[in-house]
């Protein structure tokens, strides 16, 4: 049989050689469409490529993590905490990032040229194609900290719904009256059972959430949301952050307001990312285990040799951080 080179492809796509090995080169320059291009050509010949082959030697005894929204520090502490978790287990890991505008086909090609033991899925975008292309792939792939309406699914999850019921119960038990929501991006599970929690919470004791706010996870928007929010009159007493960095956004703009925290707004955030314990924002805020999701998804990945892939999803409970500002 004659072996397919990357002439063969050239040919195939239409293109020149040099275009096949820029291709490879996930940095090099190369238009979008002539990359979609040599990977059909190359799918459809069976072609193997020098770095696919080096790839597929180098990811044994590997775990993968694909992530996003680096912006939000809950996000670098995840793979800080993967890669000195995996040494002790006889793994190694392998990171892709995912640019806010990535195409989606280029991202599942990374993710399945490395052949790993697994994926844990951090990224909040793409994660159902993602998911869906590892599993026709043989490829274990579980979700951290989100799920999916799928009974195939595989997840690790804090409790999220859980843990803002135990926010709601703060607020009530410091008698505030006027408690408002900052919420994250609105088609993830995180935000919607964070809030199902806390407003399922506050109705249990007969009271609504007085105002609500879009976030986006991020710092910038909550920041804009928490001017806005701090214009209200009477001003809200209370306010529960979906994720720590929109909580610490309402926390500088209220500084700057000269809003005392918390005798005047208590606000209270989601993850204990390390910023929270920060003197300059002491946040009270609930921990995700985050320790033990990894390990548990480390434990389904391996669990999985091969098999085919059946719904596991566990949810961890998470611990109140009391500290200063509510």
């Amino acid at each position: 049989m004659k072996k397919i080179t990357a002439k063969d492809v050239a040919a195939r796509a239409g293109v020149s050689v040099s275009a096949v090995s820029r291709a490879y080169r996930g940095t090099a320059p190369l238009a979008e469409e002539k990359r979609k291009a040599i990977f059909a050509a190359a799918a459809d010949l069976g072609y193997v490529s020098k770095v696919d082959q080096v790839l597929a030697t180098q990811a044994s005894n590997t775990i993968a993590m694909v992530v996003s929204e680096m912006q939000n520090p809950f996000y670098p502490v995840a793979v800080d905490a993967l890669t000195r978790l995996l040494p002790s287990r006889g793994l190694k890991a392998i990171v892709h990032v995912v640019p806010a505008a990535e195409d989606v086909d280029t991202i599942i090609r990374q993710v399945l040229d490395f052949r790993t033991e697994g994926v844990i899925l951090a990224s909040s975008t793409m994660t159902s194609g993602l998911a869906r292309a590892c599993r026709q792939n043989g490829l274990p792939a579980v979700l951290l900290n989100r799920v999916q309406s799928d009974s195939r699914m595989m997840a690790v999850c804090c409790d999220n719904y859980g843990g803002a019921q135990m926010i709601a119960a703060r607020f009530l038990a410091q008698g505030r009256q006027r408690i408002a929501f900052v919420g994250g991006r609105l088609d993830t599970s995180t935000h919607i059972e964070r809030r199902r929690g806390f407003r399922d919470r506050l109705e249990d004791a007969g009271r609504l959430i007085a105002h609500q706010f879009d976030g986006g996870f991020s710092y910038r928007q909550a920041y804009d949301a928490a001017q806005q929010m701090l214009t209200l009159r009477p001003l809200p007493d209370a306010v529960f952050c979906a994720n720590d960095i929109m909580a610490i956004a309402v926390l500088d703009a209220a500084r700057i307001s000269g809003v005392r925290v918390p005798d005047d707004l208590a606000v209270v955030g989601f993850d204990d990312i390390p910023m929270a314990a920060w003197e300059s924002y002491r946040l009270t805020t609930v921990r995700q285990p985050l320790r033990r999701m990894l390990d548990q998804a480390v434990d389904i990945i391996l669990a999985a040799d091969g098999s085919e892939q059946v719904g596991d999803i566990r949810i961890l409970p998470g611990e109140m951080r009391e500290r200063a500002s509510g």
